[in-house]
């Protein structure tokens, strides 16, 4: 037991610099569960962050760095792909997506860098000895990850989108485009040729993309912010992608699909699910008296029901309005929607896990997100999909195809369409045996997620970046990684043995034919 103790010292009361600059409301689900769990085990935290979690009275081991004011990295998108509103974007193509993500990356990550406090961070005199660990958000922010060179710290990154295809590259493994799909592809891992055509060009679209084109923009702005305090000594950012140590992943069996990984690849998916807290009395009053079940109506964060088409709106109303044995929640962000059918309730805010926990509630309208999508497995409500963009369309079709949701396209919706899939996901139980199922699945752990993650920061922190745990395979370049040099060597020797028995026969026919002629005179 005392040696036991001795090894877990070393990572008692850390000091660790957490880094989570992009602001996307919904990321912070995983990223406060996080830090909350940290401090809880008595570490020290420093955040950079884009919201405030001060609301969460996280104690004196918690300070702040306020990226002020919040980005606005939806009026980029809107302005560089000429969208009007966010339900606009289900006519974006995949590619778009991907370049979307890169330039909101680019955007605030140079918008956190200029912040004073982030500057002082970056150029403090004292650095050895000040952190342990860098926490970063694994979401084009890769800049951040010179901070441990600064601070000549490991480095453990949290992704909140889950697996992604070039991962690959920065862990040190072959992902199979074969049956793992694209994060942004609208498909399963059940692909037809055309498709596994279609996700091969996507993965190796993204993988030059990357390589030529958006890391030598986040090269040249890391190059900036960090040359002058590392004497011009900045690394590429994908060779400080290899330095990471461990990343942790919000994705779990079997919302995710089986592929090949690495031990430095931790799934954590549902870290953001605590158990339910009491509704306040209006809600739970609602509720608790929709004795047919309730439907519950939720876009996120990002796609807003204010901003839906009037057409779109008073499609849904109508279909709510006629279906009277059944309340509906629908979180709606302003008030503009006048008189309401006597079972609709809209808020600007509903506290969504909490309200798919009511025994009640038995469909979840949701665009597909996998924070709310890992909610509506954890409490097996099963869901009706309204899918708009980026790993969406992924969480859908998995959610298909594992027999607990129905997918629409925006555009298409129309109220017969709505009413019956509706009708579908509210009486038809396979819909519900089935999400039962997966639910039991998605629960059934060795170790609780927050507690899981909590295990491998520490694991990092006391084996010092834990450099046993990195793939070999980071130290090949792409010729010997893909086994390219080991396949040219044994074509070669294939060729060559064949040019040679050529030779041979060759020489034996022309042996032959000299000998017949010789007979013959």
């Amino acid at each position: 037991m005392a040696q036991h103790l001795l090894l877990l010292s070393p990572a008692e009361g850390a000091k660790i610099l957490a880094v989570y600059a992009f602001p996307g409301k919904s990321h912070y689900m995983m990223h406060t569960a996080l830090i909350r769990e940290l401090i809880e085990h008595g570490h020290q935290v420093t955040m950079i962050a884009a919201f405030s979690l001060e609301q969460h009275h996280l104690g004196s081991n918690y300070t702040e760095i306020l990226i002020e004011p919040v980005y606005d990295f939806w009026h980029d998108v809107k302005l560089n792909f000429g969208a009007q509103h966010l339900f606009e974007l289900t006519r974006m193509t995949n590619y778009d997506f991907l370049q979307m993500l890169e330039i909101i990356g680019l955007k605030t990550t140079e918008h956190a860098l200029r912040q004073p406090r982030v500057r002082d961070l970056i150029n403090a005199k004292e650095t050895k000895g000040v952190f342990d660990l860098l926490l970063a958000e694994q979401f084009y922010q890769e800049a951040f990850l010179a901070l441990a060179q600064v601070y000549q710290i490991p480095v453990v990154t949290t992704s909140t989108l889950g697996y992604e295809n070039h991962m690959s590259q920065m862990m040190g493994l072959i992902t199979p485009w074969s049956f793992v799909p694209h994060g942004f592809m609208p498909f399963t891992d059940r692909m037809s040729f055309w498709e596994r055509v279609k996700n091969s060009y996507a993965s190796l679209y993204e993988d030059l993309d990357r390589l030529l084109n958006y890391f030598p923009k986040m090269d040249a702005l890391t190059e900036q912010h960090f040359g002058p305090v590392l004497d011009g000594k900045v690394p590429k950012v994908r060779h400080m992608e290899r330095q990471i140590s461990a990343m942790l992943l919000n994705s779990h069996a079997p919302l995710t699909t089986a592929r090949p990984t690495v031990d430095t690849m931790i799934p954590v998916g549902g870290m953001h699910i605590y158990p339910p807290k009491t509704l306040p009395p209006d809600m739970q009053s609602f509720l608790d008296g929709a004795t047919d079940g309730v439907i519950f109506f939720s876009l996120g964060s990002n796609v807003q029901s204010k901003d839906m088409p009037e057409d779109m709106l008073h499609l849904f109303l109508d279909v709510f309005a006629s279906l009277k044995q059944q309340r509906v929640l629908w979180k709606f962000e302003d008030k503009r929607l006048g008189q309401l059918p006597e079972n609709v309730m809209i808020r600007k805010w509903f506290p969504q896990a909490d309200i798919l926990a009511h025994k009640n509630v038995r469909v979840f309208i949701t665009h597909g997100g996998l924070f709310g999508t890992q909610e509506g497995v954890h409490y097996a409500v099963p869901m009706l999909g309204i899918p708009f963009y980026c790993d969406q369309h992924l969480n859908m079709n998995k959610a298909v195809l594992g027999g607990y949701a129905i997918s629409l396209h925006f555009q298409s919706i129309t109220k017969d369409i709505l009413t019956q899939s509706l009708l579908q996901l509210l009486h038809n139980v396979t819909y519900k045996e089935n999400v039962q199922r997966v639910s039991r699945i998605f629960r059934d752990r060795p170790v609780e997620a927050r507690k899981n993650a909590v295990y491998w920061i520490e694991y990092v922190i006391r084996h010092q970046g834990a450099a046993h745990m990195r793939s070999a395979g980071l130290d090949l370049n792409w010729v010997q990684f893909y086994l390219l040099d080991v396949i040219a060597f044994v074509v070669s020797i294939v060729l060559v043995s064949l040019f040679g028995l050529w030779l041979v026969i060759r020489h034996f026919k022309g042996a032959d034919k000299k000998q017949n002629k010789f007979k013959k005179q």
